[in-house]
């Protein structure tokens, strides 16, 4: 255990060689502080492309069809394939994969959505009640569809909370119960939602049940997207889910399972294991490229406390011949090498931490809320105090090596 006059002796040392100390510290300290903004904004950087994924389930599968471009069983390239109503009871039904799901029928003209006098171009989507899970909607009042409005075909719909500001103004707050035209056709409004994304496109929209939309704007069965989210927990187990319902759509409009222009398929979980897997590795870069600048600065640290030994040669043979054991002069190497890269370390950590959290604010479309938790700042503050006694092992060893007859020889 350190006196106060070991402690003083070390301030004293330190104070003595100021710029040399300041030199040391300022290495250390850039490593820390390099460390952090790295991690910050790496972190930075994973919020960002979380954001993507925002105002969609990460475990979602989406389905189109298109025209098939290869043979299959005696039929030429070429033929269109089109979803109904059957493909979504099919892959409901008997695809033990699927979690929520839903048919999706679009609207490719008109689109106008009105009330009293505010009339307005808003995107209409005309899908099941599951929906509202695929999309990670928000209810803002009211309800969302729910499976009597597609058995009575009613005339319902759910807005945003943007489609109905800008629809009712101030009477915004009475919306609720009170109806809207949707391309001539007047629907009641039920409930509010909003988009976890936050993105414009996914606020400008309202939705109505398909099957009130195949009946009035006269869609038939016809259904151009089934959405889907998936029983998932591996990659593995998602290639496998899009596999099986791949396999059952072919065989029931006849085309090969692997034509992908047949039948068009983006499996957002994929795509996100594949994203995380990427942050794994960039995280790893960025702690080796950082602990490589602290080592960097460790070395510094190390080589001066060498100088700082060799400087006090006699001073330390002289305390050996009055009675000086080894651990003690060990201690004293020791303890200056971990206070100086210590507090160097604590000044670069807290400046990274502070210019963090002045970036903070950003929230761009790829980066976003750059920061660094308080687990990160625990295991920076580890590392500094065994960075510190490593650096200052070496020249501490070589000091309690030394005689005190040829210290007492050295000029």
């Amino acid at each position: 255990m350190f006196d106060l006059d070991k402690w003083q002796e070390i301030i004293a040392t330190i104070k003595k060689n100021k710029l040399r100390t300041f030199l040391t510290g300022f290495s250390v300290a850039w490593g820390i502080f390099m460390l952090i903004i790295l991690l910050g904004s790496g972190k930075g950087l994973e919020n960002g492309f979380e954001n993507q994924f925002r105002g969609a389930a990460k475990n979602s599968l989406w389905i189109w069809t298109g025209r098939t471009s290869v043979a299959h069983n005696g039929m030429n390239p070429g033929r269109l394939i089109r979803f109904t109503n059957n493909d979504y009871d099919n892959l409901k039904n008997n695809v033990s994969q699927t979690e929520y799901i839903s048919g999706r029928f679009n609207i490719w003209w008109g689109n106008q959505v009105s009330y009293n006098n505010e009339v307005h171009s808003f995107g209409i989507r005309n899908v099941h009640p599951d929906y509202e899970h695929i999309e990670a909607l928000r209810i803002k009042g009211g309800r969302y569809i729910n499976h009597i409005d597609i058995r009575e075909r009613r005339k319902v719909t759910v807005i945003s909370t943007l489609v109905r500001d800008v629809l009712f103004k101030e009477d915004a707050d009475n919306a609720l119960g009170k109806y809207i035209n949707v391309n001539g056709i007047p629907f009641k409004v039920v409930g509010f939602f909003e988009d976890d994304s936050q993105r414009e496109s996914n606020m400008r929209l309202i939705y109505v049940p398909i099957s009130t939309a195949q009946t009035v704007f006269s869609g038939g069965n016809r259904l151009h997207e089934i959405s889907m989210t998936i029983k998932a927990n591996t990659m593995e187990e998602a290639r496998q889910a899009e596999k099986d319902i791949r396999s059952r759509l072919a065989a029931v409009h006849n085309f090969d399972q692997d034509d992908r222009r047949a039948l068009g398929t983006w499996n957002s979980f994929e795509n996100y294991m594949q994203m995380q897997s990427i942050f794994k590795g960039i995280r790893l870069f960025i702690w080796i490229i950082g602990i490589g600048t602290i080592i960097a600065g460790i070395v510094g640290v190390s080589n001066i406390m060498l100088i700082v030994v060799k400087e006090r040669t006699r001073e330390i043979g002289v305390r050996k011949a009055l009675g000086a054991t080894p651990a003690s002069v060990i201690s004293l190497v020791l303890f200056e090498s971990v206070l100086i890269t210590t507090f160097a370390g604590y000044i670069g950590l807290v400046l990274g931490v502070s210019l963090l959290e002045m970036l903070s604010g950003i929230d761009a479309p790829f980066f976003a809320n750059p920061s660094a938790d308080f687990g990160l700042a625990v295991s920076a503050t580890l590392i500094l105090i065994i960075a510190g006694a490593f650096a200052g092992f070496v020249p501490a060893r070589r000091a309690a090596s030394i005689k005190p007859i040829e210290a007492l020889r050295d000029e």
